[in-house]
């Protein structure tokens, strides 16, 4: 009876040891977890940074090509309206040149 005994509290003892390293090796794990976490999310800001400042220079560029497309398109409606060709919008006046009848 008193090696039964002695057994099962060996047993016991072993459990409780095996409960507390588990214990520790989970609060080790959510200790990485967070530090992982915390990476992520600085990595993902840093990316939405990346991508942000991307679509700011893209942006740039097409309002900087669409100006210039403007400009030659408003001197060519310019010189157009100026020889009189009909449809032409003569950029100064905001006038149509009429059709011919």
């Amino acid at each position: 009876m008193r090696i039964r005994i002695l057994t099962i509290a060996a047993a016991s003892v072993l459990a409780l040891g095996a409960a507390a390293c588990t214990q520790a090796e989970q609060k080790k794990a959510e200790v990485n977890a967070e530090a992982a976490g915390d990476k992520a999310a600085d990595v993902a800001a840093q990316t939405g940074e990346v991508v942000e400042s991307g679509a700011m220079k893209a942006a740039q560029a097409v309002e900087s090509g669409a100006g210039k497309v403007a400009d030659k398109l408003e001197d060519n409606q310019a010189q157009a309206a100026a020889e009189g060709r009909p449809g032409a919008v003569d950029p100064a006046t905001d006038t149509r040149v009429p059709a011919k009848n």
